[in-house]
């Protein structure tokens, strides 16, 4: 396991409000942004944290590829949808905004559905699911994103890693939270293999010929990951459904980019991400608390069910994130040797020196 440095959530966002104030985002924008990156590394998911702090948000900015303001407006609209233009700014921004909309849409209408087009990477899927949590509702968020996955007997990646997020409310368990990507693993997951020199699971990846590979270096070299469950023979098709059908809410319905020109790879022009969003009012079927009630019920079934030999405990949905959330505020954000590096080296490129102050150190895990 590589080294990992210890740093306090709340000097990881600060630092990353004067990251993106010097690159001309407002103090609001910036503040946004800052707190759903840094909810992605407290939550365990670093791949889409402050590790994209300059990597993707700060060299796109400096490239003119998004655009700092995040100008989004309203195109069409009715009491219970909502269609907005990102304006291609920070998908964190345009994101956080839509999610808002959506709740305050469905205390009056019970439900409400809103989709985002000409928009960036928005961080982790789960945090605008779980704004509903606190108004009673059920959150969703869908995004597609640049092609990664080959669909099941293809060979070219044609669809992004497109993830699914849905929030419900509990009583006194922890709210199911249901964050996943459609594709079987990340694209990082590939390159720990690759750096390491290992062989992958079969049926992560093919090669370019569409042929199923344990080499990672074939999935990177003209390769494609595979759908969620993998090849064909594990019902892979499965997990490629779900994929398009983010494609087709989040890209088709909002008239964004789909398929291979989400984040138009290997051209320097806007991304032109599509989101989708909505919230349903518990309350517009039942009384919010007696579905409380009943979720703690099968919540409390699940983890009570007879365990599997060698196992003594079942998760729910969001479980472990939330205990990772609460150890790394107590004992602070681990952050990869590679990933400090980077940062260091892009706050003396713009201006703001990576100069915070570590409270520990420890073993981390790559993504």
């Amino acid at each position: 396991m590589p080294l990992a440095y210890l740093y306090r959530a709340p000097d990881l966002t600060d630092y990353m409000i004067r990251f993106f104030r010097k690159l001309g985002v407002s103090e609001a924008h910036a503040s946004t942004a800052a707190e759903i990156l840094i909810s992605a590394d407290l939550r365990g998911v670093s791949s889409h944290g402050i590790i994209r702090l300059h990597s993707y948000y700060g060299s796109r900015i400096l490239k003119g590829l998004i655009d700092p303001a995040s100008p989004f407006t309203t195109v069409r609209e009715t009491p219970a949808t909502l269609l907005i233009d990102g304006g291609n700014g920070l998908g964190m921004v345009v994101g956080y905004h839509a999610m808002q909309v959506a709740i305050e849409k469905a205390h009056h209408n019970g439900a409400a559905l809103v989709n985002v087009r000409n928009s960036n990477h928005y961080g982790i899927a789960g945090y605008y699911a779980m704004m509903a949590l606190p108004h009673d509702m059920i959150g969703i968020s869908f995004t597609n994103a640049q092609p990664l996955v080959a669909p099941t007997y293809g060979r070219t990646r044609i669809i992004g890693t497109n993830p699914i997020a849905v929030a419900a409310p509990a009583l006194h368990e922890r709210p199911y939270v249901l964050d996943m990507a459609t594709s079987i693993v990340p694209i990082g997951k590939i390159t720990v293999y690759d750096k390491a020199g290992e062989e992958i699971p079969e049926g992560w990846g093919v090669d370019k010929s569409g042929a199923v590979t344990t080499k990672p270096s074939d999935v990177l070299q003209g390769g494609a990951l595979l759908p969620l469950g993998g090849s064909d023979i594990m019902r892979g098709y499965k997990g490629y459904g779900l994929g398009l059908m983010v494609d087709i809410f989040s890209g088709v319905l909002s008239g964004a980019a789909f398929g291979p020109e989400v984040g138009a790879p290997g051209r320097e022009q806007a991304a032109n991400v599509g989101h989708f969003f909505a919230a349903v009012n518990i309350a517009a079927f039942r009384d919010p608390q007696e579905f409380r009630s009943d979720l703690d019920q099968l919540i409390h079934t699940l983890k009570e069910a007879p365990k599997a030999v060698g196992h003594e405990r079942i998760y729910i949905h969001g479980e472990k994130e939330f205990e990772l959330y609460e150890r790394n505020m107590r004992e602070g954000v681990p952050l990869l040797a590679e990933v400090v590096k980077g940062l260091r080296e892009a706050g003396e490129q713009i201006g703001v020196p990576f100069d915070l102050q570590m409270v520990g150190e420890t073993m981390g895990e790559e993504e």
